[in-house]
């Protein structure tokens, strides 16, 4: 007789310490701790032909994005192929990842969706999912996918929270901050360790550029978020964009050592999805004249020893930021090399790189040559639909900033006007929307 996991979905096996182990990775990768991949290897180690988690091991390294993943992903999914007994459902989650591992995140972004509308209950599926969602830029499913799986449980119980929290980060996402952040602190109500919960709020904080108050939401709940290893230097990085936005840069330049980049100072092999946080922090440093001393240098060597170039052009574009402020042109030029060859290819990544991020990385070359009429040309006609290649609206706005400061430094006063009035009215209270609104031009606000 077949058992369920924790949340009631079936599995093909019977051993209840394998699907301990099982349920634990799941439940720590819902909270975003330390160390999913440990306790999923466990329960392989336990029940060998346990499909389900290889399945798991496999939709991990797809929500890795980095093509370091790809032959661990490869090896899960081969391991678990010919198992003569699994269910329809991890037979799904195996062809899902496997059409990641192909390079179609198209189709593994659908395949992962309708194992997720079939099977509500079935966290991991929904995680990967968001994360699809979040990595090809489809932010209506970030919202409504969440709300569509709510209808199989019930407010309060156990799992239920985890689903609160994916809301919460959707609705931010499309603009709708107040039923955002009400569910944020629903989530946080019901778990207060949902790292993602405390992520989504922050978000909405950012948008409304409410810094003080999201620096201190921050503080207040770090022994929640903190331990969170997998988002940890994350929400690091939000609370460093509060301060940076009212130009403390010594308090930025502290947290951004001692929690977003330790790892890069040491030398450390860094998740890719963290050197994008690292990028995009030196970078806004650098378009505001802040001495950021040799942390480009270091952080383009950990670019340039990660590899993987020509994979995903979000990653590529932040790599390019590394290079280019680091003043290593040779290692910007082999990854523009690397998007030309890929956008030249099929696939969702070829995709993505010409319709967006080689268009970007060149106007980011142009700015770091100090061509900033070029800048203004190549990334003006693609930030409208940037979110197609990922990332959160907060993470975008490096284009909108880099654009801006291209607009004032290459004296476009008309572009730089209305891309300062859209920044003073969505955050009127802001130090730095006021100083480029003045910048540009425009009147200084009374206090």
């Amino acid at each position: 007789m077949l058992r369920t996991d924790l949340y009631g979905n079936k599995l093909s096996t019977t051993n209840s310490t394998a699907i301990a182990r099982l349920d634990e990775a799941t439940e720590l990768l819902l909270g975003f701790r330390a160390d999913p991949l440990a306790a999923v290897d466990a329960a392989i180690a336990e029940q060998p032909d346990f499909a389900m988690a290889h399945a798991f091991r496999a939709g991990l390294m797809a929500m890795g994005m980095e093509e370091g993943g790809v032959a661990e992903a490869e090896a899960s999914i081969a391991a678990a192929w010919d198992i003569p007994r699994m269910t329809d459902r991890e037979r799904a989650h195996l062809v899902a990842a496997q059409a990641w591992a192909e390079g179609d995140f198209a189709t593994a972004h659908r395949r992962y969706g309708a194992i997720a509308a079939e099977h509500p209950r079935d966290l991991f599926a929904q995680q990967v999912t968001h994360a699809f969602d979040f990595f090809l830029g489809d932010a209506a499913a970030l919202r409504d996918r969440p709300m569509a799986a709510m209808r199989d449980w019930r407010e309060g119980e156990a799992g239920f929270s985890w689903l609160l929290g994916m809301q919460a980060f959707g609705l931010e996402e499309n603009g709708e901050y107040g039923a955002a952040e009400q569910s944020g602190r629903m989530a946080l109500a019901l778990q207060p360790a949902d790292a993602w919960a405390v992520h989504a709020v922050a978000h909405v904080m950012e948008m409304q550029g409410r810094d003080q108050e999201g620096a201190a939401f921050l503080a207040r709940r770090e022994q929640d978020w903190a331990p969170a290893a997998i988002l940890a230097v994350h929400n690091w990085w939000h609370l460093a964009l509060f301060h940076l936005e009212r130009g403390d840069f010594a308090r930025v330049l502290g947290i951004y050592d001692r929690a977003v980049a330790a790892g890069v100072a040491r030398g450390e092999a860094q998740p890719a999805i963290e050197m994008v946080d690292c990028s995009a922090m030196l970078w806004r440093l650098l378009l505001r004249g802040a001495d950021t001393g040799r942390r480009f240098a270091q952080l383009s060597a950990a670019w340039q020893k990660a590899g993987g170039e020509g994979f995903y052009a979000f990653n590529d574009l932040h790599a390019v930021m590394a290079h280019l402020g680091a003043g290593r042109d040779d290692a910007a030029a082999q990854v523009l090399g690397a998007m030309r060859r890929a956008a030249a290819g099929q696939g969702t990544n070829a995709r993505l790189t010409r319709q967006v991020g080689l268009p970007l990385a060149e106007g980011f070359l142009a700015f770091a040559r100090g061509d900033y009429a070029k800048a203004a040309e190549l990334i003006a006609p693609v930030r409208p639909r940037a979110r197609a290649f990922g990332g959160s609206d907060a993470q975008r706005d490096v284009l909108s900033l880099t654009l801006l400061e291209a607009a004032l430094r290459g004296k476009n006063l008309g572009m730089a006007q209305v891309l300062a009035g859209e920044r003073i009215a969505a955050k009127p209270e802001s130090p730095l929307a006021q100083d480029l609104w003045v910048r540009a031009g425009g009147p200084r606000l009374a206090a």
